[in-house]
């Protein structure tokens, strides 16, 4: 069976996988979306089983399976509407297709230079940000205390870090400076996550704000990863950073 045959398989099986999440009661909804999930990681590990091996390239693995875990604990704080799930399906649905896409053309040029490299690890970098952003919007509804928030925070950034880090080396081997870089990211989103216990701001507002941190981050160390980091790369990523700190800063409602 052809790749594209499999990425279409694939999917398929999660979307009405995903779709199916609703006729589930809400107590099992954690159990449901954990197994989802783990079904993500076998249908993603069957689609690209030619080019996985016990080397770095398993980290492609961990933006669909986050990607999935982030959409379908999404999911249950959406209005229970058809207007507003339906697209979210659709969403889905595409966005696992991309990662077919993004994460075969990881494993392919581990190996070999591939055209489509570029355009792969643009996608990628977008669809981490969408993931994280969908998981800190959960973990922020949660109203958890500040430590178990901010332990929460780290928890998820660490390996999407890592694989968004990886995908611009794509080295056969895991370094001790890509753990660590990731790592430090990590802990650095934890700490602005602690700020925003101390901020007045909603939700959304918050998770954005965090969405933007790890994209200057993330940016920043791909950057130094590829060999482009100039300085008008530096001033681009912190001046969107500065711009959106200023603006959440003024639509911010200080008065108690």
């Amino acid at each position: 069976m052809s790749k594209r045959k499999r990425f279409i398989i694939t999917s398929i099986i999660l979307s009405l996988g995903f779709a199916g999440i609703q006729f589930f009661d809400d107590r099992y909804r954690f159990i449901v979306i954990a197994a989802l999930s783990l079904l993500t990681l076998a249908l993603f590990t069957w689609s690209l089983i030619e080019g996985l091996g016990k080397n770095t390239t398993l980290l492609a693995l961990i933006l669909p399976t986050f990607f999935t875990l982030g959409v379908g604990l999404f999911w249950f704080l959406l209005p229970i509407t058809i207007f507003a799930r339906i697209p979210v399906i659709v969403f889905y649905g595409v966005g696992i297709y991309a990662l077919c896409l993004t994460t075969n053309i990881y494993t392919v040029a581990a190996i070999r230079t591939i055209a489509l490299l570029r355009a792969a690890r643009g996608v990628g970098f977008v669809l981490t940000l969408v993931t994280l952003f969908l998981l800190y919007d959960t973990i922020l509804s949660i109203r958890a205390p500040i430590y178990i928030s901010a332990a929460l925070v780290a928890l998820f950034s660490f390996p999407l870090f890592l694989q968004g880090l990886w995908s611009s080396s794509l080295e056969e081997k895991l370094s001790k400076n890509l753990i660590t870089t990731s790592l430090v990211f990590s802990l650095l989103i934890s700490q602005v996550s602690v700020s925003l216990f101390f901020w007045p701001v909603g939700v959304v507002v918050g998770s954005l704000f965090l969405t933007v941190a790890v994209y200057v981050l993330l940016g920043l160390g791909q950057a130094k990863l590829e060999g482009r980091l100039f300085r008008q790369t530096i001033r681009e990523y912190l001046v969107v950073g500065m711009v959106v700190l200023v603006g959440i800063f003024l639509a911010t409602r200080w008065a108690s």
